[in-house]
């Protein structure tokens, strides 16, 4: 029961608007907070070297202060802020999409918590539109009739 739910398209979405609306109040409160989220899923650009980005876990936690928290953006899907990371501070624009954000923060405290398995939405789209073409192509080839259009 509790799949059907958190696997739901709807579901994902109205979490996703709720973790949208979460941090537009925060950025409006002036409130500084941390994002915990599935990193499969986050770009950063320029690319983090290899020795900072395999320090990063399945899920990561970003907290959003000072400088990183003032350049931080809601665009389309996304958040957008720029940090530093590493012991050299490598600047890099990092891009989280918002249904990769698992818990928003505050003071060590979980304000919302976003169970939605988007991921798993999408790969259940993949896979069907894979077997529909797989379908497609076996009924095709059993008609003995379409061995005319194949080539030779």
């Amino acid at each position: 029961m509790l799949d059907n739910i958190i696997e739901d398209r709807d579901f994902a979405a109205l979490m996703q608007k709720s973790v949208e609306g979460l941090i537009i109040y925060l950025f409006e409160k002036d409130e500084h907070f941390g994002i915990l989220c599935k990193i499969e899923n986050i770009t950063f650009e320029p690319p983090l070297p290899r020795e900072i980005a395999s320090e990063f876990r399945a899920m990561t936690l970003f907290f959003l202060a000072g400088y990183t928290f003032e350049t931080a953006n809601i665009i389309g899907e996304n958040l957008i802020f720029e940090a530093g990371f590493g012991s050299d501070n490598f600047g890099s624009i990092v891009t989280v999409p918002l249904h990769s954000i698992v818990q928003i923060i505050v003071d060590e405290t979980p304000l919302l918590i976003n169970l939605s398995n988007y991921k798993k939405e999408i790969e259940k789209v993949k896979v069907a539109e894979t077997l529909g073409v797989e379908n497609s192509m076996a009924s095709f080839l059993s008609n003995p009739e379409n061995s005319k259009f194949l080539k030779k």
